[in-house]
């Protein structure tokens, strides 16, 4: 039995190498498929090829060669005959190796026009570089969400392409609230905003994502982002699915993850012992928070954010709103852990201005305080990123009839805390006066301290 089971492996093994031949040799000659402008060229680079070889030939007098061209009475024959061989050989080998890259230049251009239609600017090699070098980039985490997580992965994204952002899904309010009371779907809006962000196409997803429907029995005030990760998600099973198989569609460079698959709502106890539920209420109820948690407690983590936190080479928390932002991703105990045993790099970068409802009054050091409390104690990262200057007097003015005011840095509490401190100008202002992080200076910062981190350890 034993023998006649060989054989029947055998005589499969030989029918499925039959089978891979032909698969092969067909495959090859697609490449003689009429109209692929590719044919002529790959023949002129065979012809250099060639000829390249017998000038090599004539030059060291292969005796075989000459018997072959006197033989044939051709052209290069009557060269070789009338010239010295150390002047006809160089001379077909130079004229081999110019009929090969002539040859090979019109290959590449013919498939260049394939892979690219619209002719853009960039040369194909310079393509190919930036995608080389980018791919070979740091497998980065950052952890966050809102506006702030967006801002930081469009600049990151021209560093490398090793990109995993840990994204809360504590959201219930506008059009992300109401898809997750109206179909049970986990928010998708600030994972739509890191999916636009990370996009090829970034100015056109973005403003397609974030197209607002102003008319439409249920549509009114939804984004169109948000659709089309909710009906992803009915297609595909779940948000991380979903996400998965959009940043396939939307050529998104790195991953978006959900922190969890749970259905997490966030409670808040303030100094006047108030308890607040849910996201969007907590900033409103105008009160200092004192503690925060989520129902259910301690829900699980997704494996795959786990896995990128134990694999990164550096990890980035913020920036984003304090308490509904960051913190979220870090009540999620398995996340807090695996980044408290990392031995990467890791950084906060924290908020230019305070946030009311939040973090009014808050200092550098209270808002580090506040991610230790909400970790049990433990210290998730090594340094805090400050901004160096004050924005400007128009946007003091500004947030200060919203009574937000700029993040004050107490160097000595922080120093206390064990945290080094990194300042930069990493500020932007629109012509309005709204601040935020310049997403190309914060990346350019947050690697070049990546950078001396790495190198120091």
């Amino acid at each position: 039995m034993s023998i006649g089971f060989l054989r029947q492996a055998l005589n499969a093994l030989q029918k499925q190498s039959r089978r891979r031949t032909p698969h092969r040799v067909n495959q090859w000659f697609k490449w003689l498929s009429p109209g692929l402008s590719v044919k002529r060229w790959l023949l002129i680079s065979v012809g250099g090829v060639l000829l390249a070889i017998l000038g090599l030939a004539i030059w060291v007098k292969l005796t075989p060669i000459f018997w072959m061209i006197e033989l044939l009475r051709g052209f290069l024959g009557v060269i070789a005959g009338i010239l010295p061989n150390y002047v006809s050989g160089p001379l077909v080998l130079l004229g081999g190796l110019l009929l090969l890259l002539w040859g090979q230049t019109r290959t590449v251009g013919s498939i260049t026009k394939v892979l690219r239609p619209d002719g853009g600017e960039e040369e194909l090699i310079d393509v190919l570089l930036a995608h080389r070098r980018l791919y070979r980039g740091p497998k980065i985490v950052v952890i966050g969400g809102g506006t702030g997580l967006s801002t930081l992965l469009r600049g990151l994204k021209t560093y490398s392409a090793n990109i995993t952002a840990i994204v809360t899904v504590a959201d219930d309010g506008g059009s992300s609230g109401r898809l997750r009371q109206e179909f049970g779907v986990l928010p998708p809006g600030d994972i739509r905003n890191c999916v636009a962000a990370l996009a090829d196409e970034e100015k056109l997803l973005t403003e397609l994502f974030q197209y607002r429907f102003k008319a439409g029995d249920g549509l009114t005030g939804h984004s169109f982002g948000n659709l089309f990760l909710t009906a992803m998600s009915d297609i595909t099973g779940d948000l991380e699915r979903a996400v998965a198989a959009s940043s396939k569609v939307l050529a998104v460079r790195g991953q978006v993850l959900p922190a969890t698959l749970s259905d997490v709502r966030l409670w808040a106890e303030l100094d006047d012992g108030r308890r607040i539920e849910g996201e969007s209420s907590i900033p409103k109820a105008g009160g200092k928070i004192v503690k925060i948690g989520c129902i259910p407690a301690n829900p699980p983590a997704l494996p795959a954010a786990i896995k990128a936190i134990k694999e990164a080479d550096y990890i980035i928390i913020g920036p984003g709103s304090l308490y509904t932002s960051l913190i979220p991703n870090l009540l999620v105990p398995n996340i807090a852990d695996a980044i408290a045993k990392s031995n990467a790099p890791r950084i906060y970068v924290c908020n230019i201005m305070t946030q009311p409802g939040e973090t009014q009054g808050y200092t550098v050091a209270d808002h580090i305080k506040a991610i230790d409390i909400a970790c049990g104690e433990r210290q998730l990262f090594d340094a805090v990123l400050v901004h160096k200057k004050s924005p400007s007097e128009q946007s003091l003015i500004r947030y200060a009839q919203q009574n937000s005011h700029p993040v004050f840095l107490d160097r000595e509490a922080v120093s206390q805390l064990g945290r080094r401190i990194v300042l930069a100008n990493i500020l932007y202002e629109d012509e309005i006066g709204c601040v935020r992080h310049n997403p190309q200076k914060l990346a350019r910062v947050l690697l070049r301290w990546y950078s001396g981190a790495h190198h120091g350890k």
